[in-house]
């Protein structure tokens, strides 16, 4: 039986971390990776890793995505590169049109058509036509304030309302989720990127207020968003930010799902690089009002990016397994550690092209 074949799409915190979980596991190899960035084109994967090669075939990170990846090369391509639905889109297309699955960090991705639904048909009808099937999913949107939350209904006979939080840390996550945060910049810098769309803070509310209303079948009304700046009294510096004393560190962002013309569900979620340093601890929190009443407390948070990482990588065989199409979390078994042989998870091809 041969191994399981994963293509990388994006080498920086997130894919690169998705190849070393990868290289922990058995029956599965890395065939393919492309990225662009100059410290690492043309590279050994081990050698950027930092590991030994072993008895693995060499690897080269490749900066030309047709190069890196050609028809049916992989069983699944982990995409991680974009947060939006449009930025994906023609990656996921080319993946696709070569018959390779794909499972994306996009956090759009997690329910394409809560906002981009014209370009999660047509990705719908690329995968059926061509045999494969595209995930979208992460640690959140992914799981913590949907998949689980939604797991946490399953015991319940009815749902009046729900309320949760994720307060993490950013840390772990690099450069583009930064941005995307405002990590780093003044408070005006801030709200004027709130207006302009610059600054986006979490990308998935619409996404999950979508999931967990369509899974227990509510009818969503609309979503509304704020955000707000969390700033710093303190010297912060991370991997991949750097923030002075009166800068923002983070993004406190709320959304409100309605239903009937009320708000029926309530998400928060502060999140910044280094917490701890001002006395803030994290945690994940679902409350639901129901029959009967569930409080769920997590502390610290499930941490962002090796949940991440993990949701990814575990996802691989229930993709593969998937019927044709564009799925969500709401269609694959539920993601759980893989300790044992992949292949042993999964349907194959007999052969995939070199």
């Amino acid at each position: 039986m041969r191994n399981i074949k994963v293509g990388i799409w994006g080498f920086g915190a997130m894919g690169s971390g998705m190849a070393k979980m990868l290289l922990k596991k058995n029956g599965v190899d890395i065939v393919a990776v492309c990225d662009m960035h100059p410290e690492r084109v043309n590279k050994s994967v081990y050698d950027v890793l930092g590991c030994e090669r072993g008895e693995r075939p060499e690897v080269i990170i490749k900066p030309d995505y047709k190069e890196a990846f050609t028809d049916e090369c992989a069983d699944v391509v982990l995409l991680a590169t974009d947060s939006f639905t449009k930025g994906a889109f023609d990656k996921i297309k080319y993946i696709l049109e070569r018959k390779i699955n794909v499972i994306s960090t996009a956090e759009e991705m997690s329910y394409p058509k809560a906002q981009e639904p014209e370009l999660a048909e047509e990705l719908n009808r690329i995968a059926k036509e061509n045999g494969v099937s595209v995930l979208g999913t992460g640690i959140n949107p992914g799981f913590v304030l949907d998949l689980l939350i939604l797991a946490l209904t399953g015991t319940c006979e009815e749902v009046e309302y729900i309320k949760a939080a994720r307060v993490n840390d950013l840390s772990p996550f690099g450069k583009a989720v930064m941005i995307e945060q405002g990590v780093g910049v003044t408070k005006d810098e801030f709200e004027n990127g709130v207006k302009d769309g610059s600054i986006a803070g979490h990308v998935g509310f619409p996404e999950s207020i979508n999931m967990i209303t369509h899974g227990i079948g509510w009818n969503l009304e609309k979503v509304e968003e704020t955000r707000e700046p969390i700033m710093s009294s303190v010297y912060r510096k991370s991997e991949y930010a750097e923030v002075e004393a009166g800068n923002v560190a983070g993004c406190r962002q709320c959304g409100y799902g309605y239903v009937d013309g009320k708000v029926k569900i309530e998400m928060e979620h502060p999140q910044q690089i280094l917490p701890h340093l001002e006395g803030q601890s994290t945690g994940d929190y679902v409350t639901i009002k129901g029959t009967p009443n569930i409080n769920l407390q997590i502390t610290p948070e499930i941490p962002g990016g090796i949940g991440t990482i993990a949701m990814c990588v575990n996802s691989i065989p229930h993709v593969i397994n998937a019927i044709p199409g564009l799925r969500t979390m709401l269609d694959i078994p539920v993601p759980r550690a893989i300790m044992g042989d992949m292949r042993e998870l999964v349907n194959l091809k007999e052969t995939v092209k070199a």
